[in-house]
């Protein structure tokens, strides 16, 4: 401070020409700007994890065959189930794996599809587990 003792106190310049700006406009200098507009969506989309499908050996796929042919014949009584399956991702190579305990309606077996009674359909080539 010992270097700007002589001026420290003198009275802040003052244009003879221009009126002083608005609280708010100058204000808005500091304001953030986004320069790249999208960059942050893009960049989270990145971040954003996958996992790698898991693929199964023929005793886990004998396994699930055996419990969806049991499952045919139980499907009137609508049991419940507990699946573990692959959920591919619309924008990434691979997808996440998800987890749904709910009453089996109906299993389609031309489109390969297990209907549960709060209508998610799974496909039955990405079930990796299957209990009732």
């Amino acid at each position: 401070m010992e270097k700007y003792r002589d001026i420290i106190n003198l009275p802040r310049p003052v244009s003879k020409k221009r009126r002083p700006m608005a609280i708010g406009d100058r204000a808005a200098q500091f304001a953030p700007f986004a320069a790249l507009t999208g960059h942050e969506k893009a960049v989270e989309e990145v971040a954003r994890l996958t996992e790698d499908r898991i693929e199964l050996d023929q005793y886990m796929k004998d396994d699930i065959n055996r419990k969806l042919q049991l499952l045919l014949d139980r499907v009137k009584e609508r049991p419940e189930v507990e699946i573990l399956y692959f959920q591919a991702d619309h924008r990434k190579e691979d997808g996440r794996y998800l987890q749904l305990k709910a009453k089996l309606k109906k299993i389609d077996i031309y489109e390969k599809l297990l209907i549960m009674d709060n209508l998610t359909e799974i496909t039955i080539d990405n079930i990796i587990k299957l209990d009732f």
